[in-house]
């Protein structure tokens, strides 16, 4: 029996008739329908990212984390974002992105600084080499997004993926 899986509308095989999770709730394995959209969903997950980073590693050396993490700061005002928005952007940890940005301050193209709005918080900001690294990988990582997915979908599709991730949008707690 797999985690998900199972038995469908089955139990979990405890001859006690207990779900084996905590509390009186019962166990509600997949039916079908879930089934297929969990598999869909935990294969995007886990293989589209190495799909689209492998391009962007074979032309221009790039994780596709860094270079998230490079597009948004290109996209922000002043090219400059705080250490947790561009982690929220980049849909990484702030452990992650700090030795992202690490790696990145040491190639020249990010620079960090406290926010002299509130000390607390750090901001990242692009500097013009790494700009110059961003619109040099930008056209290998769009025409892998339209070859591996948008080209293979409606636009009902689209709108449909796009609201699903908004319905599925989970704001990390370090967020801020």
């Amino acid at each position: 029996m797999s985690g998900t899986g199972g038995p469908v509308g089955g139990t979990d095989g405890r001859e006690d008739g207990m779900s084996g999770h905590e509390g009186d709730e019962e166990l509600r394995w997949l039916d079908e329908q879930e089934k297929a959209a969990w598999t869909g969903l935990i294969s995007l997950v886990l293989l589209l990212p190495a799909k689209l980073e492998a391009p962007l590693r074979q032309e221009h050396g790039l994780t596709l984390f860094e270079y998230l993490v490079l597009s948004h700061l290109s996209e922000a005002p002043r090219r400059t974002l705080r250490m947790g928005e561009l982690a929220f952007l980049a849909s990484g940890s702030l452990s992650r992105l700090s030795n992202v940005v690490k790696r990145c301050e040491q190639r020249g193209w990010v620079v960090r600084m406290p926010d002299p709005a509130d000390g607390r918080y750090t901001l990242a900001e692009l500097t013009d080499e790494g700009f110059g690294v961003v619109h040099l990988a930008a056209p290998t990582h769009l025409r892998s997004v339209r070859r591996i997915v948008l080209d293979s979908l409606g636009a009902a599709d689209q709108k449909a993926l796009a609201r699903v991730a908004e319905k599925l949008h989970i704001v990390p707690d370090d967020f801020g």
